[in-house]
């Protein structure tokens, strides 16, 4: 075959470091999203939606079939680490976890996980943050140890 071709979904989730609560302004949350999305995008990697709460993030994007998914978090991260810290100055302490969760997901999920990542402050009312990545580890049977999960 004479080209490469890929279309591959991915869902990611990561922290801020420690989950400490970052993210509380809903105005300064939904320009982080789009400028995660615009990380994305320059990365060739569209977004299909960016989406969480004041601790932590989820993407859901078309991977790129270039580059490495560390390389896409480690790009996003380190895009929108650098925009927080210029864009809001009562933020010099704001990082996110060292770690990441990535999961693939098939075409016919991604309705399910749209809408899972657009009603994530309802979700989150029930079920927090370390709560919700067990499950999802669990779900696509990723093994972990716990001791080594959380920063």
């Amino acid at each position: 075959m004479p080209q490469s071709l890929a279309k591959i979904l991915v869902h990611t989730v990561f922290s801020t470091k420690d989950r400490r609560p970052f993210l509380r302004d809903p105005a300064l949350r939904a320009e982080l999203h789009r400028y995660l999305g615009g990380i994305l995008v320059h990365l060739d990697s569209p977004p299909i939606i960016v989406g969480g709460v004041e601790d932590h993030v989820h993407l859901l994007c078309l991977l790129s079939r270039t580059g490495t998914p560390a390389d896409l978090v480690k790009e996003v991260k380190r895009g929108s680490s650098v925009w927080i810290k210029e864009r809001v100055q009562t933020l010099p302490d704001f990082a996110w976890q060292n770690g990441y969760g990535m999961f693939s997901i098939g075409f016919s999920q991604l309705e399910a996980v749209r809408s899972y990542i657009a009603n994530q402050e309802e979700h989150h009312r029930k079920v927090g943050f370390q709560d919700e990545l067990r499950r999802l580890l669990e779900r696509y049977e990723v093994q972990f140890d716990e001791r080594y999960v959380w920063d």
